[in-house]
């Protein structure tokens, strides 16, 4: 049976470096507002995924024909976990950096890594992904957003919804069927679309808290060259669940409910209340516990393993302790105190949107079965 090993990460030299540079730039142009930090990496701030950019922040470890630094993994691990921690904005380019230029380059046509993957280094092209669809829930084979040959072109019809950031994005990288009359994991691929491409619209579903992070988006007669198909035709949901895996063991995965984590530690200095005491010490052991989970996935994709089980098990527990937090501090503490104006604010925020946490990138059910699998216990 396979089993989680955690391994002691050799952190790069200028570990303590990347860090220094990426508080300075936060602590210069981030967010202010304790709520607006909260869940970080869905809040979009264009204007600072350029600075970013511009920094060498973005693509760090791309080629540098494309735009890249060819930096290491764990120097990208450093920065996004000093960028989440402080709760920078980074929602813009999160998706484009963390898994469609990497899959760009892996699978894309030379004109669709020239035209996107430097514009993403730059802070400059934001993607979004385009997997679930009305009336699916989580079964993602049931794709019916379809794409038909017609000479040179695909021409795209069909709706995806729950699209986390179409709204501020430049391209969407969609599973389609591209076969007619295929049925579940067959005959469907993946097409790099424009979002100004005439034909798809957007359209914003706004949550409990008034928030515009996901949207529905539609594809009405939407023409594309044929070197819009992304990698193999047919080959489509295996591209796809290889993508996900790039999304499951980031620092995202519990560090979304970091600022509130936080605010409770400065709280708990101001009180003599020992449970106060005994949940930031448990909050903190667990935090650390992850961090090692994580760091360890993070290192052995830096040496070319393949850690998709490993990723799986630290989005499940990640999710797990992020949604916690908010409903532990609730039940500790007494918000009719004074000075927990700015705790109560970011723990009822959380309360209503952490739900969500346990659907992106698959659903707690879904994930604990592929972790079943990978365990041979299914």
């Amino acid at each position: 049976m396979q089993t989680f090993v955690t391994e002691a990460v050799e952190w790069p030299d200028n570990a303590a470096a990347l860090r220094d540079q990426v508080r300075a730039l936060v602590a210069e142009h981030g967010e202010s507002d304790p709520v607006r930090r909260a869940n970080s990496w869905t809040k979009p701030e264009p204007a600072f995924s350029r600075i970013l950019g511009e920094a060498g922040l973005l693509g760090m470890t791309w080629p540098k024909e494309y735009g890249g630094h060819e930096r290491s993994q764990l120097e990208r691990y450093v920065v996004i976990e000093e960028l989440l921690a402080a709760g920078a904005p980074v929602g813009a380019h999160w998706i484009a950096d963390r898994q469609s230029g990497p899959l760009l380059l892996r699978l894309g046509n030379e004109e669709l890594k020239r035209r996107w993957v430097p514009a993403i280094a730059r802070g400059e092209a934001f993607a979004c992904i385009g997997l679930s669809e009305p009336n699916s829930g989580s079964d993602l084979a049931s794709v019916r957003t379809a794409a038909r040959r017609d000479g040179d072109e695909w021409v795209l019809d069909g709706q995806k919804v729950w699209t986390t950031g179409a709204h501020v994005s430049h391209f969407m990288i969609a599973l389609v069927r591209t076969q007619a009359g295929s049925e579940r994991q067959q005959g469907l691929s993946q097409l790099v679309v424009p979002m100004d491409a005439p034909g798809v619209s957007v359209k914003p579903i706004i949550d409990l808290t008034g928030a515009h992070e996901f949207n529905e988006v539609f594809f009405d007669n939407v023409r594309l060259p044929a070197n819009a198909l992304l990698g193999f035709e047919g080959e489509g949901w295996t591209q796809a669940t290889a993508e996900l895996s790039l999304e499951r063991s980031g620092p995202e995965r519990y560090l979304s409910s970091m600022v509130l984590f936080l605010e409770l530690v400065r709280h708990a200095q101001t009180e003599s209340d020992p449970a106060l005491v005994a949940l930031v010490g448990r909050l903190a052991a667990e935090a650390w516990t992850l961090r090692l989970m994580s760091a360890s996935v993070a290192a052995k994709l830096a040496r070319g393993e393949d850690p998709a089980l490993e990723a799986t098990i630290v989005k499940d527990l990640g999710n797990s302790y992020e949604q916690a937090i908010p409903q532990l501090v609730q039940a500790a503490v007494d918000f009719g105190a004074a000075d927990t104006e700015v705790l109560r604010s970011v723990c009822f925020y959380l309360l209503q949107v952490s739900p969500s946490f346990s659907l992106r990138g698959g659903t707690r059910e879904i994930v604990k079965g592929i972790i079943a699998r990978g365990l041979g216990l299914r």
